[in-house]
């Protein structure tokens, strides 16, 4: 009987816990809002250029401040802003893929900040080809060069 009490006990504190916790949350904290949070390049070429720029806004009514930025492989990097991003103002997250890995790619940056929400996760996709009209041709070494 007396554990059972316990055990209620500890269900109560924790959920009690839990609610405060929730209440403390500041109603003027900086919050990030993403004009899209995915990006798809659709077929692009091998080689081409990566780069996609995230346009965000601080729609809270504190400073937004980005912590760090990752992205899922080192075959995207991320570039964010290190000042703080005053509310109201936009500013950009520059995701670079690496083109020269053929095929179809999904891959996530997931950027912590001191927003309402802390953690979002922003998505490139899209399909690496090779170049229409690349002739390759093998080299006296034996691995294929383009041919103009």
């Amino acid at each position: 009987m007396m554990k059972k009490l316990l055990a209620t006990l500890s269900i109560v504190l924790v959920a009690g816990f839990a609610a405060v916790a929730q209440n403390n949350e500041n109603p003027n904290a900086a919050e990030i809002t993403f004009e899209k949070e995915v990006h798809d390049y659709g077929t692009i070429d091998k080689g081409s250029d990566g780069t996609y720029e995230f346009v965000f806004t601080n729609t809270g009514k504190e400073p937004l401040i980005i912590k760090s930025c990752k992205g899922s492989c080192g075959c995207t990097v991320p570039k964010w802003p290190n000042e703080p991003i005053a509310p109201g103002a936009s500013a950009v997250i520059k995701v670079k893929y690496d083109t020269n890995r053929m095929g179809q790619f999904n891959k996530s940056v997931t950027v912590n900040s001191n927003a309402k929400t802390p953690v979002k996760v922003i998505k490139i996709k899209g399909n690496v080809v090779t170049p229409q009209g690349a002739n390759l041709e093998k080299s006296t070494s034996g691995a294929p060069v383009a041919n103009p």
